[in-house]
């Protein structure tokens, strides 16, 4: 059984962004509930495992000392710090709340929690579902996002002389982490995404390559709408295992949104819980330390299932497809796989697949050099 750990810390998934932001805590919650109901955590080499505290010069390997200020007194409803200055809006993306700081910060030591253990081998794949937020800029908050736990748990592990694959298969561009290694060929980031053209944060172009010493160690795969399980597999599996398997990395790191599947309400791509776990699985087989993150699934019950999927296959096990009772009976959920998949005609699968085709065909040609590939 392989050495696994889940972070959870039952306060970070009750706050007040469940009744103003689409970013709902409360999907922490049932999806710990549902591995729980599995008997996940009872399972020899499965641990749960707390966020722990952030130091100062952690949470500075990125962002900037004012901004770690504004964002700790918005949070007390300072009226000294002007929350538009950091992207801050009741009517954005960026919301701010009474909390916000301390779920933020609980956010980056769940990473740094597992971050910890990947670093001094006492697990070989940790899972803070509740981290993942690669859109954060050192001096302001994006896209739901306030501290980049991403960055800060790379920093951490580049500061111990670990080489490092980053790898986003959210639907959203993982632009955040992606400026923060640009250049410098220690990170190789790989995000397969949303065309940028269709969806926020607007980036993740196949030209965005890296600079300086980091030129061909940023690598995009932008997808069409309606992109489905086996056009998105194929996409991932032309770039992803060749560029891995050149840089060896010594420690995989993760963001594993789920809002790539057909029933998000934010994004347009057409993936259901068998594309996820392929990719996953794909994950899984370059057989490295894995320190994973969760991100985007804006539909509850998808982001429940599919990141009790993504555990499992870091625990090497197969859950049964009928979810446990006492599951059933509190939310009504039946099946953790999808029964059914989306309906897409024949034209736009065809697009989709030329869309796909011509991206992979562009990476290949302008980052596979870098690397001799």
């Amino acid at each position: 059984m392989r050495k696994t750990a889940f972070v959870y810390e039952p306060a970070s998934s009750k706050s007040e962004r469940d009744s103003i932001n689409i970013i709902q805590p409360s999907r922490l919650q049932y999806t710990f509930e549902l591995l729980d109901s599995y008997g996940a955590f009872k399972l020899p080499g499965s641990h749960l495992v707390s966020p722990r505290e952030v130091t100062e010069s952690e949470l500075l390997s990125y962002h900037t000392r004012e901004y770690i200020e504004a964002v700790r007194g918005i949070s007390k409803g300072d009226r000294r710090f002007n929350p538009h200055n950091y992207n801050f809006s009741e009517h954005g993306d960026n919301p701010p709340y009474p909390g916000m700081y301390e779920a933020a910060m609980a956010a980056v030591g769940g990473s740094l929690a597992a971050a910890e253990l990947i670093a001094q081998d006492k697990a070989d794949a940790a899972f803070n579902a509740g981290g993942g937020l690669h859109h954060a800029e050192p001096h302001c908050a994006s896209g739901f996002c306030i501290f980049n736990d991403i960055v800060i748990a790379i920093n951490y592990l580049l500061g111990r002389g670990f080489r490092i694959v980053y790898i986003d298969i959210d639907a959203h561009h993982g632009d955040g982490v992606q400026d923060a290694f640009y250049t410098t060929d220690q990170v190789l980031t790989i995000s397969i995404h949303e065309w940028g053209h269709l969806l926020f944060p607007g980036t993740g172009e196949t030209n965005e390559i890296g600079d300086g010493p980091g030129k061909g160690y940023s690598v995009n795969i932008p997808l069409t709408t309606h992109t489905d399980d086996d056009i998105y597999l194929w996409a991932f599996n032309e770039i992803t295992p060749a560029l891995v398997a050149k840089f060896n990395p010594d420690i995989v790191v993760t963001q594993l949104g789920c809002d790539s599947h057909y029933l998000d309400p934010l994004t347009h791509l057409s993936l259901t819980t068998r594309g996820y776990m392929d990719v996953i699985k794909q994950i899984r087989a370059f057989n490295r330390p894995w320190l994973a993150m969760g991100g985007g699934g804006y539909d509850v019950a998808v982001a429940a299932r599919s990141w009790t999927l993504a555990y499992s296959i870091m625990m090497d096990i197969n859950l049964p497809n009928d979810i446990p009772d006492t599951y059933r009976e509190l939310y009504g959920l039946k099946q953790l796989r999808d029964i059914e998949e989306p309906s897409i005609n024949a034209a736009t699968k065809i697009h989709a697949r030329q869309f796909a085709q011509k991206r992979v065909e562009e990476v290949k040609r302008l980052v596979f050099p870098y690397h001799k590939i």
